[in-house]
């Protein structure tokens, strides 16, 4: 068991580092193998298995134009997706429209 108590914070923030890095390269090393089981009992039945997942993170798509602009401020803008803006929503309070701050 490791003495924490007499480490000073930063030599703590450095094990702490050294063990979510040993942890990572753990999961990896599992997934490796899980993976290299699946295949050969799949294989061991005449079955082609196919990991849509390569063990990288899916990258979120490309950035989506605006599609509202503020008249008010031409720098506040929004795509219409998720949650309006709360310049929009002070805006339509206003009685302005969505078509009226289309870009």
């Amino acid at each position: 068991m490791l003495d924490l108590a007499n480490k000073s914070p930063e030599e703590i923030q450095k094990i702490i580092a050294e063990a979510q890095n040993a942890l990572v390269e753990k999961q990896k090393s599992q997934r490796k193998e899980v993976i290299a089981q699946i295949k050969a009992l799949a294989d061991s039945i005449g079955v082609t298995v196919v990991f849509k997942d390569d063990g990288r993170r899916a990258s979120k798509g490309g950035s989506v134009a605006a599609k509202y602009r503020n008249p008010k401020n031409g720098s506040e803008t929004w795509t219409g997706r998720g949650l309006k803006p709360k310049w929009v929503a002070s805006l339509e309070s206003q009685g302005y429209s969505l078509n009226d701050l289309l870009i």
